[in-house]
């Protein structure tokens, strides 16, 4: 859904790194990727998962080792819930397309 809306939309100036694993978490080849982007200023994570299911907590540590000095790590994504889906499909496009706009922009 990133990648697809930052195409409509013509950006040029984000970068999507799909993370394909996260244990054993591939520091040193994430941290290689990271470096192509010198000027970004803010890197997001971002998740489709609630904040409490998705591998946000386990990962952040590793994901700030990633950063230079002059990068903030933030995240974008559902906030915590009990449940991993709403149960209420157009609630779960609502909450999507609000996840995709706010880490475009976040990022923009």
């Amino acid at each position: 859904d990133l990648l697809e809306a930052r195409r409509a939309r013509e950006i040029s100036n984000i970068a999507i790194i799909r993370l394909e694993q996260a244990h054993p978490f591939p520091l040193s080849e994430l941290r290689i990727e990271v470096e192509k982007y010198t000027n970004a200023r803010e890197v997001a994570w971002c998740q489709e998962e609630p904040k409490n299911q998705g591998c946000w907590y386990q990962i952040s540590y590793y994901l700030e080792k990633t950063l230079n000095s002059s990068q903030i790590l933030s995240y974008v994504g559902r906030e915590g819930s009990p449940s991993p889906a709403v149960g209420y499909y157009k609630l779960f496009v609502a909450q999507q397309q609000k996840m995709v706009n706010e880490a475009l922009a976040v990022l923009n």
